[in-house]
């Protein structure tokens, strides 16, 4: 089975970027993907600032993010770049971290000018860490996405943000079943099937 780790880069417990992450976890969990959380939380405030990329916390992180095929990363957009506090995440990573994984970034901002910050600035970090395929991703305005009332942390997503996640979530539920196929060629065993179906 594939596997799909989701790094909510925002330091908002509540946010649209881990609104939009959530709904693409949601839609590659019905497609059979194996699909796990994680979160700017998971690593001390202080292990960020310090760097400090030896930490328990930091090597658990780089641990996971190992054993999974491909990485979906969330961030808001501030002041032209994406979270701060997402790039300190980052850089306690190994390097060639992202080799042969598969990468979809997600991002909000208050308007579409925001979007360069992803193609600018997000994507070159990604493309550092040795990831294989970066895909074009979702972005959207906070105007397109209303968050929930509940404490789920799911939104409600207009008709272009819902239509680029849907097209997201396929091309990488295809790359993953091309990738698993391959995988598994080369060991001689038989894949397991992912429906890659909207």
């Amino acid at each position: 089975m594939s596997s799909v780790l989701l790094l909510i880069g925002s330091p908002s417990r509540i946010s649209r970027s881990s609104a939009l992450a959530k709904a693409i976890g949601q839609q590659l969990t019905e497609r059979g993907v194996d699909v796990s959380f994680a979160s700017l939380r998971d690593i001390p405030a202080e292990d960020l600032i310090a760097g400090r990329w030896d930490g328990e916390p930091a090597k658990a992180f780089a641990a996971r993010l190992a054993q999974v095929d491909a990485l979906v990363v969330s961030t808001p957009v501030y002041k032209a770049s994406f979270s701060g506090a997402l790039k300190a995440l980052l850089d306690l990573l190994p390097e060639r971290a992202l080799a042969d994984k598969i990468v979809l970034p997600i991002a909000t901002g208050g308007t579409l000018a925001h979007l360069l910050a992803v193609e600018y600035a997000l994507k070159p970090v990604l493309s550092a860490l040795g990831a294989r395929h970066i895909l074009g991703g979702v972005f959207a305005t906070e105007s397109q996405v209303r968050l929930s009332s509940d404490a789920l942390n799911y939104g409600e997503f207009d008709a272009e943000v819902s239509s680029r996640i849907g097209q997201s979530v396929e091309h990488l539920a295809e790359l993953l079943a091309f990738a698993n196929a391959r995988k598994h060629t080369a060991t001689g065993t038989k894949a397991p099937q992912v429906r890659c179906s909207a």
